[in-house]
């Protein structure tokens, strides 16, 4: 198993790590990405349980227990890059008696290939996920979808919260208005700042946290999920990352989502995308 990084992990998660060795089942984890909460997560859990794995879903280092609360103190979500948490992720399955399978979305996508990386999954799905060094295109749509945090340097200390038409755009294009509404208002919370500059520098900075091990002969299986009209992270990043990844000796596969965007695992369609992603982890991961 790996070993631990030194990460404090809260009472919440040593209760889903204890329940989860103590049912003998196939673990898999849900990772979230940035303006959102492991609660985001709530019916994957269930749908996944039902099919007979045991589920986790870890916070980001610090994470607020509801949206509320991360609205009302959002200083407690700055600062966290992308090397904290995953490292934090690490810490989670160092303490897991059998090997996960990860699921991530968007940055919680990047943190699921930095995982698989290190070879701490046995299978791994990443859903829309943010680029890594050495992922070249950026479209404008991705850059706009960044601007309310990269556009002010002074938002690298700060967590960055997205308006309802910021949010629109970045998340919820694909839906309704009322949709898009009512996801923004259940879902939204602040992001951290620095996991964007990160992500931003990433192909300028040798020393960068934003980086994957593609070529690890122990990665696993990994899929690549993205939607069809993703603006956050469009089919050419996705695309980039899958060609990154198909080097590796493990099966890599990618599939574009039709009619979805960045929203696919929290929004109406959820189960569908739910579905592409336990079909895969049941091909790998035994429950």
């Amino acid at each position: 198993m790996p070993k631990s990084t030194g990460s404090k992990i809260s009472d919440h998660e040593a209760e889903q790590i204890q329940k989860a060795n103590d049912s003998g089942l196939s673990p898999v984890i849900f990772v979230h990405g940035l303006w959102l909460l492991p609660a985001s997560w709530d019916r994957w859990r269930a749908m996944f349980e039902e099919a007979g794995y045991t589920t986790l879903a870890p916070g980001w280092p610090d994470d607020p227990n509801t949206v509320e609360e991360a609205n009302r103190h959002p200083e407690v979500m700055a600062h966290k890059s992308v090397g904290q948490v995953a490292d934090h992720m690490n810490d989670v399955i160092a303490k897991l008696s059998k090997k996960p399978a990860v699921i991530g979305h968007s940055f919680g996508g990047l943190l699921t290939q930095i995982l698989a990386g290190r070879g701490l999954s046995v299978a791994s799905v990443a859903i829309d996920p943010a680029p890594f060094r050495g992922v070249l295109p950026l479209p404008l749509s991705a850059l706009k979808s960044a601007s309310p945090v990269i556009g002010n340097p002074a938002n690298h200390g700060r967590a960055v919260p997205l308006t309802y038409e910021q949010f629109r755009y970045a998340f919820a294009n694909a839906v309704s208005e009322d949709e898009a509404k009512e996801l923004h208002a259940t879902y939204a919370v602040p992001g951290s700042g620095v996991t964007l500059f990160q992500a931003a520098t990433a192909n300028l900075n040798p020393w960068t946290e934003v980086k994957v091990r593609t070529k690890n002969p122990d990665r696993g299986p990994l899929l690549i999920l993205d939607g069809e009209f993703d603006l956050t992270v469009p089919w050419a990043i996705a695309k980039a990352s899958y060609k990154k990844q198909k080097r590796n000796v493990g099966v890599t596969e990618i599939v574009k989502v039709p009619g979805r965007g960045h929203s696919l695992t929290i929004d109406h369609g959820w189960q569908d995308v739910a579905d592409l992603s336990l079909s895969f982890i049941q091909r790998f991961a035994k429950r």
